[in-house]
């Protein structure tokens, strides 16, 4: 299959328009990379699959911000009704892990090699929890980021799924005016909205810009 001439989110329509004609709800690993970007992905899959949120985020600095983040996506869950259960599940945050990934690509600009890289990093250990847990499909919110790269993402996607015998779900959040929905939903549930991506060349990139 050729990824280059996928619409993702007609391929996730697909899939949603087979699951309600066959009246069935999988199970969902979603991984998740912040509260506001996971609320338009629950709102719209929680129709659809039982919902587990997988928070697996060690690229995120410093400490502080990531209690901060993983502390939003719980109250999130808590407080946002769903059709069909919507559980959380925590990663470890293996900062180590995310540095010695980093080795050698510290100067390269975001959305470069080094954060596809992460995606990886991230979406392979979503597919291991996925295949121990017994999940039906995995997925990211990371594609609903106008800043993020939905054709790469669904490729890391699939490729870490057929290693792990897992089914990715493809998509990209962004289309149908999810990330505005997104934005909205942040609003309702006044969440915090962070300014940079999360690791710390994406801090300090923010920082030298917002000092200029």
């Amino acid at each position: 299959m050729n990824l280059q001439k996928i619409n993702y989110q007609k391929e996730l329509e697909k899939v949603l328009d087979t699951l309600r004609k066959e009246g069935k709800v999988p199970t969902l690993l979603l991984h998740s990379c912040c509260a506001p970007c996971s609320s338009y992905v629950l709102e719209y899959l929680s129709e659809y699959f039982k919902i587990t949120v997988f928070y697996y985020n060690p690229n995120i600095y410093p400490e502080s911000e990531y209690t901060k983040r993983i502390l939003e996506q719980q109250k999130l869950i808590s407080e946002m009704h769903f059709k069909n259960s919507v559980s959380f599940l925590a990663g470890s945050y293996d900062k180590e892990q995310f540095y010695e990934m980093a080795k050698g690509l510290e100067e390269v600009k975001e959305g470069g090699e080094r954060c596809m890289k992460c995606y990886e990093m991230r979406l392979k250990k979503t597919a291991q929890k996925a295949a121990e847990g017994g999940f039906d499909f995995f997925t990211t919110t990371l594609s609903i980021s106008p800043m993020k790269n939905a054709q790469k993402l669904n490729e890391i996607g699939r490729s870490v799924g057929a290693e792990y015998g897992m089914e990715y779900l493809l998509s990209d959040f962004k289309k149908k005016n999810g990330y505005k929905r997104s934005i909205e939903l942040s609003a309702i549930y006044g969440l915090y909205r962070q300014d940079y991506c999360g690791c710390e060349f994406s801090y300090k990139a923010r920082k030298s810009q917002t000092e200029k």
